[in-house]
């Protein structure tokens, strides 16, 4: 059977002016003001150097393709009396940002880089975001060099942070790694990362932290319109992420020890939601042993199957109340992150989000014995406000962009019907195009796959609605 695949049939173009107007509703950042744009363009042509001169590191990044915010860096060997060692550099933002300027004043306005599918609203200006800051290839960068030794486990053993002069050899994009590793590549960078990746989840899992790898909707180009696509992560990202998190659980610990930082918490899950998760596994009829925790559950699971899409949706709901946490001489009383199993801080995207500078300069100084700036310390109680305020007006701003395409691609679609996954009694996962939206369900439908039919496709209000068609549910 031939799969329908359905684009906007207007051009790309055509949807510009419904974006501006979802950016305008949720008060997205405009342009840079002149000040701003004035400062960045100083400061990307007189830096404030480090001493350290690293570049003799065979750094590369690994990034979506055409990407060119690059935060990290990274360079993976095997330590001679077993185990690992990751070197990982970080964009160095506070050799650009002087504290109180107007670019510091714009940055904690913005807080985060926000992606629409047809423009980009960055927390710097891309003369520093994308030119003199990123770690471009070939380039002389300024960056927080972290040294990280694991053990043959993957666990960490010995932390080393400091600045350095670094410079990247190569801009790897996630793609084409992939395709090497799968044809057998014996690349060592390659290798290693697989290999450390795979420790570190184990170690994840050891934690009862979890990774989950649920679908996601991408608005992408199709010619001269949109159209929307299901994604899952590649395997490469995963074991990307685990360097990340690697990383974060590293400035957690300096911060712990030093009692002042801004950790990303998350509190546990709550036992009703654990015990609501358990009869969802049970109708779903996905094995749960008593033996085990949901993270092995959802660990050991296929995304692309409709039972575990529905489950997936469900174990979401054990995720709630994320939080960026300032403190500084009382330590929080929530110090860990439920999903990474342990304490975690944001250290590793401060071209793209504003805390990550602030994390980075606490753990600069703890680890050198240092007092920690005084312009930090300032900054530091408003930072989980600013942060949150930011990530919710991100997200609103990618989900109206997203419901717009969705809207516009069904808009001559309305009385259609459309295969799909029932992965919660009121909402509807179709399996092309790639929306999920609204529909008059059945509880007892929930994890099957279904036909729905079209009602409301409308792009004004950027909505979508489903009803569940004759004849809805079809085989598992």
């Amino acid at each position: 059977m031939v799969r329908r695949r359905l684009r906007l049939s207007a051009t790309a173009a055509s949807l510009a002016p419904e974006f501006a107007r979802v950016r305008q509703q949720l008060h997205a950042p405009g342009e840079f003001p002149a000040a701003v744009i004035g400062e960045a363009e100083a400061a990307a042509a007189t830096p404030r150097l480090p001493g350290e001169d690293r570049r003799d590191l065979p750094l590369v990044t690994i990034d979506p393709p055409g990407s060119t915010d690059l935060d990290q860096a990274m360079h993976l060997a095997r330590r001679r009396l077993g185990g690992y060692r990751v070197h990982y550099a970080i964009a160095d933002l506070a050799a650009f940002v002087t504290p109180g300027g107007a670019l510091d004043g714009e940055a904690h306005g913005r807080g985060l880089t926000v992606y629409c599918p047809d423009t980009r609203l960055p927390l710097h200006p891309s003369v520093l975001s994308e030119g003199a800051a990123s770690l471009l290839p070939g380039k002389e960068r300024p960056a927080v060099l972290w040294t990280l030794d694991l053990d043959a486990d993957g666990a960490l053993v010995r932390t080393d942070v400091r600045r350095a002069l670094v410079r990247s050899r190569a801009r790897l994009d996630y793609p084409a790694v992939q395709r090497s590793l799968d044809r057998g590549s014996s690349e060592d960078l390659y290798v290693l990362l697989r290999e450390i990746g795979r420790l570190r989840r184990q170690q994840e899992r050891a934690r009862g932290g979890v990774s989950l790898n649920a679908p996601e909707q991408d608005v992408v180009a199709d010619g001269d319109g949109w159209t929307l696509r299901y994604r899952l992560s590649l395997a490469v990202e995963d074991d990307n992420a685990q360097i990340s998190l690697l990383t974060g659980a590293a400035a957690a610990a300096i911060m712990l020890e030093g009692r002042i930082g801004v950790l990303r918490t998350m509190p546990p899950a709550d036992p009703r939601d654990l015990a609501r998760l358990r009869h969802q596994a049970a109708a779903l009829h996905i094995d749960w042993p008593h033996r085990l925790g949901y993270a092995d559950v959802l660990a050991g699971l296929d995304p692309r199957r409709p039972r575990t899409a529905a489950f997936v949706v469900e174990a979401l709901s054990l995720f709630r109340g994320a939080a960026w946490t300032p403190f500084d001489g009382a330590v929080p009383s929530v110090t860990t992150h439920a999903a990474v199993g342990g304490p975690y801080a944001h250290v590793t995207a401060p071209l793209r989000r504003l805390v990550d500078r602030y994390g980075l300069e606490v753990c600069l100084a703890l680890h050198a014995g240092r007092e920690v700036p005084t312009w930090v310390r300032e900054a530091l109680p408003a930072l989980g406000q600013e942060m949150a305020a930011a990530d919710h007006r991100a997200k609103a701003i990618e989900h109206g962009c997203t419901d717009l395409v969705e809207a516009a691609v069904l808009s001559t679609h309305v009385g259609e019907t459309f295969a799909g996954v029932l992965v919660e009694p009121d909402r509807v996962q179709l399996t092309d195009p790639a929306v999920v939206g609204p529909v008059d369900g059945s509880e007892a439908l929930v994890g099957h796959d279904v036909r729905v039919r079209l009602v409301t496709a409308d792009i004004a209000s950027r909505q979508v609605r489903f009803t569940l068609g004759v004849n809805a549910p079809a085989t598992r």
